[in-house]
């Protein structure tokens, strides 16, 4: 599994997905900002006090408790993101490790299902998450277990449904799933790290990949 991680790192700023870097960056950072817009607008309207000071004062503070509260939306966001760009990166992270064992691309519309499914999941997890804050020790543990169990399943499914029917790819994931979710560990843990986290989609595709084609191969599948 490391040696999948490190191979999916190096792949990162490799020419075919340096030009998808720019669009996912691009479509994450806009969907970000569009939420930082609304909600800072939001709360900016609902704070009617006598005093502009004090107004700008916790128009400040809510700013950077927006800043903070990001973090916890990278994970939906990373799903929608992966629902564009996903079999376009995957089948650049195929062909260099087999250029015979090449899936199939997920219609549009299924691999939209699945990326909208699991980021509405993801949000209603990370809000629980967010709601947890204040709460030392259980804050940490529930983030990174919460995010590592979506990463998993939900970047799984993607890659493997390129290869296997729905019923088939949920058979693999309940039969594999502690593998599944140490590897959703280190993409979330991803989202510790600055900027680095808007990179999730990329490195959790050329990732991913590589985990379920082994799941995949394991289980009797011949994919090239």
């Amino acid at each position: 599994m490391l040696d999948a991680a490190a191979a999916a790192a190096g792949q990162i700023f490799t020419p075919p997905f340096r030009n998808v870097l720019w669009k996912t960056l691009g479509l994450t950072l806009a969907l970000l900002a569009l939420v930082w817009i609304g909600l800072e607008k939001l709360i900016v309207a609902s704070l009617s006090l006598p005093y502009p000071w004090l107004t700008t004062i916790l128009s400040l503070v809510s700013g950077a408790g927006l800043f903070i509260g990001l973090a916890f939306l990278v994970t939906p966001v990373s799903f929608l993101v992966a629902g564009f760009f996903f079999d376009e990166l995957a089948e650049h992270v195929e062909s260099e490790i087999d250029p015979n064992g090449v899936g199939r691309a997920l219609p549009f519309k299924d691999a939209t299902r699945v990326a909208v499914e699991f980021s509405a999941v993801a949000l209603l997890v990370n809000l629980i998450a967010l709601l947890l804050l204040l709460v030392p020790g259980v804050n940490a543990i529930a983030f990174f277990g919460a995010n590592a169990y979506l990463f998993g399943r939900g970047y799984f499914e993607l890659a493997a449904l390129r290869y296997a029917a729905p019923a088939e790819v949920r058979r693999l994931r309940k039969t594999n799933e502690l593998q599944l979710f140490v590897a959703g560990l280190i993409m979330a843990g991803m989202l510790a790290i600055p900027l680095i986290n808007l990179l999730t989609p990329l490195f959790g595709t050329a990732f991913m990949v590589r985990i379920a084609r082994s799941i995949l191969q394991r289980n009797g599948y011949r994919l090239a």
